[in-house]
């Protein structure tokens, strides 16, 4: 009987299955070999860019305020409104001041006719007259006296604030200084129009005329104006709120833009002061120019690290400020700007 020589369904003859698996094999080894031969070419012919410096735009931020206490009465403009050097921009009130005023100007009032009659020579009249304007001047420096111990002991309870209390004490040092000049006045009536009495009445004169200088300073700043070109960027109190002597009003972002860049020590050696930068505004889609104004270290906080723990060194960081020669357009503080290399 002749031997069966038939395989079995579905197997496969070695010698096929051999030379599957080295094909497998040597498909493997020529794709590692590509894979390895790029990486290789990758490794020596491509060189990583250039470092990215990010900075953004910045402006000069001036806060408008004023030494005059009082109430906001108007607002004449509008944040986000340009304003040139000289507009008016807000309107304070101030009762107090006001009354001070005319309170100076009575003194002074006061004190030049009293010059005058002094340079006429001393009457009944005129010492009658002296002596009432002292008693009146007591009886105010009295009331003041009065208003200011009741507000001192408020703010002491803590019922009013420390600014009611200030103006309680200034109108009593106030009525003090008119009690000594009224009564300066009427000694020197008694004692009649000499020499030295004419230049103490010139004298008390010249003190009335500063005390309305004085009160005329403070309301000089009932108008604020813009002090130059720019943009009211944020406005701070409504109109009818109380503000304080210095209080900030609103603040004036000048139209003197520039860029920061924050760059490790390494990126310095192209740029001084001085020197072109050519940046990159992104939301502008703008490439242009800037010029280098200020260079500065930043500090031992700002270090970069060093990586290695030898052959490698701590660089320090400098903020550096360029400034572009002319306006760029619609370029706002705030906005990103990246540094693309020294301009040719």
């Amino acid at each position: 009987m002749a031997a069966n020589n038939t395989q079995p369904i579905g197997a496969q003859n070695p010698t096929e299955v051999s030379k599957k698996e080295k094909a497998l094999i040597v498909t493997i080894v020529i794709i590692i070999l590509i894979l390895a031969a790029l990486a290789i070419i990758g490794f020596l012919c491509l060189k990583p860019g250039p470092d990215t410096v990010q900075g953004q735009g910045e402006a000069t931020e001036i806060r408008i305020s004023g030494k005059l206490p009082g109430r906001v009465a108007a607002v004449y403009v509008e944040e986000g409104q340009k304003v040139k050097a000289g507009d008016t921009l807000v309107r304070i009130t101030s009762s107090l001041v006001e009354a001070k005023l005319d309170q100076a100007l009575a003194m002074e009032n006061a004190a030049q006719a009293a010059n005058e009659k002094v340079d006429a020579g001393t009457r009944p009249q005129i010492i009658a007259g002296a002596r009432d304007l002292w008693l009146q001047a007591q009886t105010a420096a009295g009331i003041t006296k009065k208003t200011y111990d009741r507000m001192q002991s408020l703010y002491e309870k803590g019922v009013v604030s420390e600014q009611k209390r200030d103006e309680a004490k200034a109108a009593y040092e106030a009525a003090k200084a008119g009690e000594s000049a009224a009564k300066s006045q009427y000694e020197l009536a008694k004692s009649g129009a000499q020499s030295e009495d004419k230049k103490a009445s010139s004298a008390m004169v010249s003190v009335a005329k500063g005390s309305v200088k004085e009160v005329d300073a403070l309301l000089e700043d009932q108008y604020l104006v813009a002090p130059c070109d720019g943009e009211i960027t944020v406005i701070y109190p409504n109109v009818s709120e109380l503000i304080a002597t210095g209080a900030p009003v609103m603040t004036l972002q000048k139209d003197d833009y520039w860029a920061v860049f924050n760059v490790r020590e390494t990126l310095l050696k192209d740029i001084k002061v001085g020197s072109t930068l050519k940046v990159k505004i992104p939301a502008l889609d703008k490439t242009v120019e800037m010029k280098v104004f200020y260079i500065k270290d930043l500090g031992t906080y700002a270090n970069w690290q060093a990586t290695k723990a030898t052959g490698d060194y701590d660089a320090r960081t400098f903020q550096i400020k360029c400034r572009p020669d002319k306006p760029i357009e619609n370029f706002r503080p705030g906005m990103s700007v990246l540094y693309e290399g020294i301009a040719k």
